[in-house]
């Protein structure tokens, strides 16, 4: 690896705030991925219901529609106070959690309890750390830097998981739930260390209007900045396709289709992660000449062609390989497109647009509902092979409706800050 090579990948740590960010998102998302598998595991065992267990994953999502009110939060008083608002949240929840495991009180209903408080502020944190890079990067390392960000959630990704099992197994409910507690704090402490010395200046125009109407201000601008909005479209369209074929319904490729044990389930989404942190490093690395939009275009082209081939690969072994690409497409796709967003939205919108971009997420559930019933109807096969095929021809027709914005090298979309 070349001294420039090196020079690229560790520029962002040379930025105070963000060497004190990358940790705590670190464990922040160590702790989520943790959280999600021990209180699903445990739900299902409890209450050996699949309903049950759908209804505490859809309420991961309860946040989504609330999220520009987070970025108008944001905007206003600073991304930083939020997120450190929000994750006080997580670690206070987890205490909680904590107390009654050790007390052997934990049960269904704390459980949801919980899953519902922290579904309406989780969703928005990815948003809000976008935003905050977006506020401590100098503006030619923005594509490097949130390259370097996504490696917390890939890494957290292939360990989370790995860990909250283990400590699940051999410490039971009470000590995994105390790992979960101590990342949430850590991951709270460093957020507000990285504040040091940084104050917070409001935008111009910010705070002028009402709060619901500065909202609205922000999906306004969305809708008023082509590529702002093509790029709206394209992250909802990957939520409703590839995405559920990576994600959602990964446990149903791996025991139905390649009759793999939950190890091997292990092992396929942790190919994905692989490849999806890959991508991220690269996109570090090599992101700063990139143009956002036109990657943004041909990752999500590349992205639907490696998860057609993953469906049709006829071994477990083969499929592995092709969720290594899927996962690198997906990086080369989701950065460039948030590093687009926080480019055209400026100062002013930064936090709302961010927030208006998880709407996107409802993508996902309405695309894993209507694969549930087309497989029933027309086989997996013919719905993977679907949604694919749906997903490059959509995306095309992204690209060309709004091609003056995302495709010339000197557009507004692949400007270069």
């Amino acid at each position: 690896m070349s001294t420039q090579t090196r020079f690229s990948l560790l520029a962002p740590f040379r930025v105070p705030a963000f060497l004190m960010q990358w940790p705590a998102d670190l464990l922040t998302n160590c702790g989520i991925e943790m959280e999600i598998l021990i209180l699903g595991w445990y739900v299902l065992v409890e209450t050996q219901s699949v309903l049950l267990l759908t209804v505490f994953g859809a309420l991961r999502y309860l946040g989504t529609l609330i999220a520009p009110l987070f970025g108008m939060a944001g905007d206003r008083f600073g991304h930083r106070n939020v997120l450190c608002a929000m994750r006080a949240t997580y670690a206070t929840l987890a205490v909680g959690m904590t107390v009654l495991a050790f007390a052997d009180l934990l049960g269904p209903v704390a459980i949801f309890i919980a899953a519902t408080l922290a579904g309406l502020v989780r969703p928005s944190d990815l948003a809000m750390r976008n935003a905050l890079i977006a506020v401590i990067m100098p503006p030619e390392q923005l594509m490097g830097g949130m390259g370097v960000a996504r490696t917390t959630a890939d890494c957290s990704r292939i360990f989370g998981p790995l860990l909250g099992a283990g400590l699940l197994a051999v410490a039971g409910m009470g000590p995994a739930y105390l790992v979960i507690s101590l990342f949430y704090t850590g991951g709270l402490i460093l957020t507000g260390m990285g504040g040091a010395g940084l104050a917070h200046r409001r935008a111009a125009g910010v705070g002028t209007l009402t709060f619901t109407r500065e909202v609205m201000e922000g999906l306004s601008f969305v809708w008023r900045t082509p590529c702002a909005h093509a790029g709206m479209w394209l992250a909802v369209l990957v939520n409703a396709t590839v995405i559920p074929l990576t994600g959602g319904l990964m446990p149903y490729i791996a025991r139905d289709v390649y009759h793999l044990d939950r190890i091997g389930l292990g092992v396929l989404a942790a190919c994905f992660s692989i490849g999806s942190l890959l991508g991220s490093i690269s996109v570090s690395l090599f992101g700063q000449a990139m143009p956002a939009a036109r990657v943004m275009i041909l990752a999500t082209l590349a992205w639907c062609v490696v998860v057609l081939l993953f469906v049709l690969m006829p071994n477990p072994i083969a499929g592995a390989i092709m969720l290594v690409g899927s996962g690198a497409a997906q990086s080369f796709c989701m950065v460039p497109l948030a590093v687009m967003l926080l480019r055209v939205s400026g100062e002013q919108y930064r936090g709302r647009v961010m927030g208006v971009r998880m709407f996107a997420i409802y993508g996902l559930p309405l695309g894993l509902l209507l694969a549930g019933e087309l497989i029933q109807l027309i086989g997996f096969t013919a719905m993977a092979v679907s949604y694919c095929v749906f997903g490059l021809l959509a995306t095309l027709a992204i690209a060309l409706w709004w091609r003056r914005a995302i495709w010339p090298l000197d557009a507004q979309g692949n400007a270069a800050r």
